[in-house]
């Protein structure tokens, strides 16, 4: 029997270390928040405009709005990289992931309203 204790920057939740649980939610909700949003997104800019009411739809037609898609999803992949440059060597591992996590938190929660 191991009785060695472990250190408090090594706890483990069922074996795997506990920092593994915190980044699984983070990307567990960045993802939500994306694919749903992508989605929201696609459907609004094909709605049809309803009376007038440009909140009901942009009525722009599927060439349009798979464009818009394409370009939306590039500059989405495209922005990871000077993203993680900037969180590399000017923020820091911990800040840069509690800052994205707070701010894909108040975005979601304001989307939502």
């Amino acid at each position: 029997m191991n009785t060695t204790m472990k250190q408090p920057h090594e706890k483990e939740i069922f074996g795997h270390p506990a920092g593994l649980y915190v980044l699984f939610f983070v990307e567990m909700w960045e993802r939500f928040s994306y694919y749903g949003m992508r989605a929201i997104l696609t459907l609004f800019l094909a709605a049809p405009v309803i009376m007038g009411d440009p909140q009901s739809g942009y009525g722009w037609s599927n060439a349009e709005t798979l464009s818009f898609y394409g370009t939306y999803t590039m500059f989405v992949y495209l922005t990871s990289i000077p993203g993680g440059w900037i969180a590399d060597k000017f923020i820091g591992q911990k800040k840069s992931s509690n800052d994205w996590r707070t701010f894909t938190l108040s975005w979601s929660w304001n989307s939502c309203r």
